[in-house]
């Protein structure tokens, strides 16, 4: 098995996904936030302050202990420690504030950002969700979405906070002495260099990390949903393998990714440590030597007051910058993470430039429309006027297919110069081995793929000009693969219109021959499902999908082996059913039981994409094609 890598592991987090962070929170937050980093600027002044405060300290301590004179001196100190006090008290109140609008702002920004994502998600054209696993997608939703939480509720606000202590510092030592700010910048380029190196490291890690984080998730899913074939086939050896491969890929990447981000923190403290101690010394040596001060202060000579000073905010100093260093590792996680959120944001849209819009309403006698709140079942289309009138023509149900080909990679054609039609009424049936094309031909028809070539007409419109979310509603389906959603069995029966009441439902149910079933079960329409109707039979839920599609009420339907996991006396069942909801509407099925499409009224026999024979069943059996061989047992599909 091939693990999935970074096409390009040298790939560093790029800038401009945090500055597209940034923005989006502004705009989410546009009041909230700029309070938020005020009070987080008012909080780290506060924390900075009383470092200064010590160096006039000791000055009044120094100036009054030789006379000794107390009195005079608690008098500047009091007042000093009282505003020291009042700047504690501001600095804790900023404190609560930010951290209690960053927790708003976090999880609201959360919020959003999963509703952007899946907002954009329900836009995404079929293709996206045939050629990615779904267990990768679900990771943007978990792993991606959790590391923009610890960016947003504590890098950003470690940063910020150490940021500006770091700046304030840097430009009061440059007040009190240059010299030793110079002594200290020195320490600083070191500080960088690390960093620069270091982070870099570890950023590609981060993001070749989220990849196989996303891509381990995806073949979790995998193995989920086959336990069966799995067990059946006795393969949980090899599943264990195969997920060895992808655990060990990520074990490299996030080891390799945390070994330069971890190694980062130590290495700036001891820098911070060692920087300290030469201050310390220098220090003591311009103290001892009376060397003369160079600052914007313009004390004479470095005083103690102003060495002690110095340590202190040394410490402040490299302190903080250890802090900026540590949450290193969670900006590039964020950002690595923060790249694929917006792979899936800035993934292209299905497109659609359908202009005419197909109505579920009620027409009378004239053709003009008298109401569509209430479903009647008779589709129409809108005929818009130069006068600014609108006419309705209820639709046919008329669908053609005129020198179709498609290919759903390029210059790798399915279809080729598919022509067919399907006249109002009619029962369309396709036949053919798996891969043939009769289900592609279902897929271009609701337009989840555009054709290559050639024209697919309904009721004599191009589908391209008609708008899609109104063309598939006018469309019933029912595929092989049966999806049910969690609620009730009437939630689910439902779906295919939602303003359908529960006796239209019910009547729903009895036309798809489910009535019978679901009145058996312990809350009859009211029992829940759960994870796809796992508590029903395949067949159950396959009953289930067809009254879903029936009580939507279309013009056309298409049955994707709708009848495939349904036993023969079930099917049997199912077909009168079946037969009263086809009366009056086009229906295209597909199915491999060939007695199911006996009594259509033309058979579309597919062999590699192209359409070989058509015709009745008499018609095909008398011209003993691939037809008659697959009738009569001389070939069987694959």
């Amino acid at each position: 098995m091939n693990v999935s890598k970074d096409k390009n592991p040298k790939r560093k987090a790029n800038p401009q996904t945090l500055k597209r962070v940034g923005k989006m929170l502004f705009e989410f937050y546009p009041v909230l936030l700029p309070v938020t980093l005020v009070c987080i600027l008012i909080a780290s002044a506060a924390a900075l302050i009383p470092d200064i405060f010590i160096k006039n300290v000791i000055e009044v301590i120094s100036k009054w202990s030789d006379t000794s004179n107390w009195n005079e001196a608690s008098k500047t100190i009091i007042p000093m420690m009282i505003l020291l006090a009042s700047i504690y008290a501001v600095g804790l109140i900023a404190t609560i504030v930010h951290t209690q609008l960053a927790a708003i702002i976090t999880q609201g920004a959360l919020a959003k950002f999963r509703n952007k994502m899946f907002s954009g998600m329900q836009n995404l054209p079929i293709k996206y969700f045939d050629t990615h696993k779904h267990g990768d997608i679900m990771s943007h939703y978990t792993n991606d979405i959790d590391t923009l939480r610890q960016l947003i509720s504590q890098a950003i606000p470690s940063v910020l906070r150490a940021g500006t202590i770091v700046i304030c510092v840097f430009c009061y030592m440059l007040y009190l002495s240059i010299w030793m700010t110079l002594i200290l910048t020195l320490g600083v380029i070191a500080m960088i260099f690390v960093s620069k190196k270091l982070g870099g490291g570890s950023s590609k890690f981060f993001i070749r990390q989220q990849k196989s984080l996303g891509v381990t998730e995806g073949y979790i899913q995998e193995m989920m949903n086959g336990q069966k074939v799995i067990k059946v086939f006795c393969r949980e050896e090899e599943s264990k393998k195969d997920f060895d491969k992808l655990n060990n890929a990520l074990f490299n990447d996030s080891f390799k990714a945390h070994a330069y981000a971890n190694a980062l923190g130590p290495i700036i403290m001891n820098i911070g440590n060692v920087l300290y101690v030469i201050m310390a010394v220098a220090g003591g040596v311009f103290y001892l030597l009376n060397i003369r001060n160079i600052g914007l202060s313009m004390d004479p000579v470095f005083s103690i007051a102003t060495a002690v000073t110095f340590l202190n905010m040394t410490r402040q100093f490299t302190g903080n910058v250890n802090q900026c260093t540590q949450q290193i590792n969670s900006v590039v996680m964020a950002m690595a993470g923060a790249e694929r959120l917006f792979e899936l944001m800035d993934e292209i849209p299905e497109e659609d430039n359908g202009y005419v819009t197909l109505v579920n309403a009620k027409l009378n006698s004239d053709g003009n429309i008298i109401e569509t709140k209430e479903h009647t079942g008779i589709w129409a289309w809108k005929h818009p006027h130069s006068d600014g009138s609108v006419t309705y023509t209820q639709l046919k149900g008329d669908v053609r297919m005129v020198d179709v080909d498609f290919g759903y990679e390029e210059n790798k054609k399915v279809l080729h110069n598919v022509t067919l039609y399907a006249e109002p009424g009619q029962k369309v049936a396709f036949v053919g081995a798996t891969g043939a094309g009769k289900t592609t031909i279902t897929n271009l028809i609701n337009r989840f793929y555009d054709i290559s070539d050639g024209k697919i007409r309904y009721d004599g419109i191009n589908i391209n000009k008609i708008k899609k979310s109104d063309l598939r509603s006018s469309l019933g389906i029912v595929l092989q693969e049966t999806n049910l959603f969690t609620g009730t069995v009437l939630d689910n029966i439902r779906y295919g219109r939602l303003e359908a009441t529960d006796e239209e439902c019910f009547e729903a149910a009895k036309f798809a021959g489910a009535d019978d079933f679901i009145t058996r079960l312990p809350d009859g329409y009211n029992t829940q499902l759960n994870n796809n109707g796992s508590n029903l039979s395949q067949g159950q839920r396959q009953l289930i999908a067809i009254a879903r599609a029936a009580v939507a009420d279309p013009p056309v339907m298409i049955l994707d082996e709708a009848t495939s996991s349904i036993d023969t006396r079930t099917e049997a069942i199912v077909q009168r059913g079946m037969d009263k909801l086809m009366e009056g509407r086009t229906v295209f099925v597909i199915a491999h039981r060939l007695s199911t499409v006996k009594n259509s009224d033309v058979i579309m026999v597919l062999e590699k994409g192209r359409i070989t024979e058509r015709g009745t069943h008499q018609m095909l059996i008398d011209e003993k094609g691939l037809y008659y061989q697959l009738y009569t047992g001389a070939f069987e599909l694959e």
